[in-house]
């Protein structure tokens, strides 16, 4: 934590709440961390982020910075890239690497770069996807630059009609084909992944299933044989070392079982993941026999500016 005045316990502003859609999330995520690190001796202040967010950090001179905000500004690199101006240690990835997470066109175009196996998708104007069908069903419409399953609509094979997209979707959307088959996740803490995730729901993993208390069953580690675990370990690492991520990350797959090793394919990597009772990332790391304290602590401990 470069930096740390001389204060007995360091001072840790958390960052939580803020303008975007998964503010409700951001906020659940944000008291659970600063509870652990209180718990841990840390002083900590928990600060609603709004417009006045450079003026109210100056006047509390954290030593370090833990981000818990979601969706655009706190995962895109706004907030990361007034962090560095303010010159104070920040958790998780930096400027470059979240805006190209956020940005989920480009990141698979990273993704590529590398040998990744990414899912077709193209990017068009919200209006000609829900006048016409962009490409042949089944195809998953979303947000190119929002998380946590705000916005999606899946698009059965077979179906005639275009979708009808809400009026507060962005002018631009991304279209994806439906990579179907068994949802599965894997967070990487520095340079290490974690373990793998089986996620079970009902029906789609939208935003109730992530974050509702029953909305999906995670089973952990996965029952998947070990050359698909150890691919996601290895796949989830290249992901965020192609992006330049830090601190923790999670990312999301597909996986076709009819297809065998060439059915698993990358959906998109998390730079923000969430930290709510019912998240992917504390239940990874409690597998690992990371409680979810040294998890919240260790993320305060990496914090750094120039990330």
């Amino acid at each position: 934590m470069a930096g740390q005045s001389s204060r007995t316990s360091p001072k840790v502003a958390v960052l939580l709440g803020g303008p975007s859609a998964e503010r409700e999330v951001s906020l659940s995520t944000g008291q659970a961390c600063a509870t652990a690190l209180r718990g841990r001796g840390f002083e900590v202040v928990e600060v609603d982020a709004g417009p006045d967010l450079a003026s109210v950090l100056t006047s509390i001179q954290p030593d370090a910075v833990l981000n818990c905000l979601h969706g655009r500004w706190g995962e895109d690199g706004c907030v990361q890239g007034l962090l560095e101006w303010l010159g104070l240690p920040y958790s998780h990835s930096g400027v470059l690497a979240s805006a190209l997470a956020m940005d989920k066109q480009r990141s698979k175009d990273v993704f590529r770069s590398v040998g990744l196996p990414v899912v077709e998708s193209v990017l068009a104007p919200a209006a000609e996807v829900s006048e016409s069908h962009v490409m042949a069903p089944p195809y998953v419409v979303k947000p190119n630059n929002e998380g946590s399953s705000v916005g999606v609509y899946l698009v059965a094979e077979g179906s005639n009609a275009p979708p009808r997209l809400a009026a507060d979707m962005p002018e631009i959307v991304m279209v994806e084909a439906f990579a179907p088959g068994r949802e599965l996740t894997t967070t990487v803490m520095g340079t290490r992944a974690l373990g793998v995730t089986d996620i079970l729901t009902d029906g789609w993993y939208d935003y109730d299933a992530k974050y509702k208390p029953g909305g999906s069953r995670h089973v952990i580690p996965a029952d998947v044989p070990t050359e698909i675990a150890e691919m996601c370990l290895d796949y989830a690492v290249r992901a965020h070392n192609a992006l330049g991520c830090r601190g923790v990350s999670r990312t999301d797959f597909r996986w076709d079982e009819s297809k065998g090793a060439a059915g698993l394919v990358l959906l998109e990597t998390n730079t923000q993941p969430g930290m709510t009772p019912t998240s992917l990332t504390p239940e990874q790391a409690q597998c690992a026999g990371i409680s979810f304290g040294e998890l919240c602590a260790w993320m305060v401990e990496d914090a750094s500016c120039s990330r």
